[in-house]
């Protein structure tokens, strides 16, 4: 199967189901769910980090690359994973956070110890530039007692890792070849793009720094030279780049496949539309214009030039876009249908974040203490010392806070929606009681409209393979795009509002079928009325 029919799904391993009864998810809860999984229709499983880690950023501070954390089971978990996952038609896929490293890791704790050749695996400085790490605050913290800074564009205790030192891509480049012994067959990378620093590092105050870290040149060489010496030689392994502050033009190199990169880029430009002033820590309506023009931008100028993109609404990193782009509460039914529309039959690959596919909300939490994120306590510091009254800060945390993605996931109406038989991590959702896989397989239909999207994607080649070109793109409620494919089209139409509003079909669709949509015995003619949050798809 071409990765353009693939479907993926990401699991937050910690959240997804606890069969050790201490509270935290694991491998064999993961395991335990294939049979759900397959039921769903789904081709991979993207685990976010399940490596040795300190958790002071949930796993993305990796302290050990070639091992499995205790908290989530053994290497023998993994394996048996591995094993009946593929069983069922389903491969794995890691994530594997090559930018940085805990300062728990050996490597770091070795060139702290003095030794120089580990000191060379960090990018060391005897004066900090004026870069602002992503979790606030000064980029670059004192080397221990030395007088030098080391950079960590996140979190302290991660450490940036110096990519220009041939020392340091031959042990990442060993730690893939490891996981593809193992039977991995996908990698997701993280932050990958900002990995080529410059050897001299300068000042930059625009944007906290980022332009003189973010996409430099030298990022497309170190990518060729990881493929080509591991999971290149491997046609059927499936890479895909998480991109920081990126663009089209930068994600056509990084993907097309004379290039020898990767299979595929996330971009986060769509789920920035809700950013004051490009500020993720603020409380606005989201611009549908501006998630428009993304769209069309993106898809069209990758189309033309020959990437790939990983479509997403919802991840570890991003409050439930139910939250974000739907009245949740009159219509997230409808809604949860129409954004899965407007991805899976998109030109990309879907992926589908746990609890996506019933229709799973932001958890309502009531107070500070519910929250565990490092980024989050921190913004709600940073908002306090900014002038925020405590009211006004938490509301903002809130809404984009990344524990909303985190919660367990929601599989019964049981005291601790069947996650676990004791108080998890992290506190439940106030809707499970009502929103869960039981109740969804009983009598939801979110589920199944998955189920159909899934199927539609291996049916017909227009969708999984088509061109993009933008519908209507200054209609002022609506998401629209033709996919093409010899001879064959998809006329794909999202309705954003809650407000019924109108297009105008061409004459091309008129005789064409439906194929989709969240509202049943839509007339077809030279005017569609779109009811709240339709969507429709048109098959000639």
């Amino acid at each position: 199967m071409s990765f353009k029919e693939k479907v993926i799904y990401q699991i937050y391993p910690k959240s997804f189901l606890d069969t050790n009864q201490d509270g935290i998810g694991d491998l064999q809860g993961i395991t335990n769910k294939i049979p759900y999984l397959k039921r769903l229709g789904v081709d991979m499983i993207w685990l976010n980090p399940i490596f040795p880690s300190p958790q002071k950023d949930n796993g993305y501070d990796v302290s050990d690359y070639t091992a499995i954390d205790p908290t989530f089971g053994t290497m023998n978990d993994f394996e048996g994973l591995v094993d009946i996952a593929k069983a069922n038609g389903i491969e794995i896929m890691l994530d594997m956070v090559f930018n940085h490293v805990s300062t728990e890791h050996e490597w770091f704790k070795r060139a702290l110890a003095g030794e120089k050749s580990y000191q060379d695996y960090f990018i060391l400085r005897d004066e900090p530039t004026d870069w602002i790490s992503k979790f606030g605050g000064n980029a670059w913290a004192p080397f221990g007692e030395t007088g030098r800074y080391y950079l960590h564009l996140f979190e302290q205790t991660q450490a940036d890792l110096n990519w220009r030192n041939p020392a340091v891509r031959d042990e990442l480049m060993n730690v893939l070849r490891f996981w593809m012994d193992k039977g991995v067959k996908g990698f997701r990378f993280d932050v990958i793009n900002l990995i080529g620093k410059d050897e001299v590092l300068n000042n930059c105050s625009e944007n906290d720094g980022k332009p003189a870290y973010t996409d430099r040149p030298i990022v497309h060489e170190y990518i060729k030279m990881m493929n080509q010496a591991s999971f290149g030689k491997d046609e059927e392994i499936v890479t895909v780049g998480e991109m920081s502050s990126t663009s089209p033009e930068n994600c056509i190199l990084y993907t097309k496949p004379d290039r020898e990169e990767l299979t595929m880029t996330f971009n986060f430009h769509h789920l920035k539309v809700d950013y004051q002033d490009g500020q993720k820590w603020t409380k606005i309506p989201f611009d549908f214009a501006e998630l428009k023009d993304t769209f069309h931008d993106f898809g069209t100028k990758m189309s033309d030039e020959d990437g790939w993109n990983a479509l997403f609404w919802n991840n570890h990193d991003q409050p439930r876009a139910l939250n974000r782009f739907i009245d949740a509460e009159k219509h997230r039914i409808v809604g949860a249908k129409m954004l899965a529309s407007a991805i899976h039959l998109n030109r990309g690959t879907p992926y589908i974040y746990m609890g996506e596919e019933i229709g799973m909300l932001d958890p309502a939490f009531e107070s500070m203490d519910q929250y565990v994120d490092v980024e989050t306590l921190n913004a709600y510091q940073e908002l306090i010392e900014a002038g925020k009254t405590e009211t006004e800060a938490f509301e903002i945390v809130k809404f984009k806070a990344r524990d909303n993605s985190r919660i367990p996931m929601q599989w019964n109406s049981d005291e601790f929606s069947g996650f676990s038989e004791v108080t998890p991590w992290i506190d439940n959702g106030k809707t499970a009681k009502e929103i869960n896989v039981m109740t969804e397989l009983q009598k939801g239909t979110i589920f199944s409209y998955y189920q159909r999207l899934i199927q539609l994607r291996k049916e017909y080649p227009v969708i999984s393979s088509g061109s993009y070109e933008a519908y209507l793109p200054e209609h002022p409620q609506v998401y629209g795009f033709v996919r093409r494919l010899t001879g064959h089209s998809v006329l794909v139409v999202n309705n954003f509002f809650p407000q019924k509003t109108e297009i105008q079909l061409t004459e091309e669709f008129l005789q064409g079928q439906v194929l989709i949509s969240n509202y049943e015995h839509t007339p077809i003619g030279e005017t569609v009325i779109l009811e709240p949050y339709q969507t429709l798809a048109i098959y000639c």
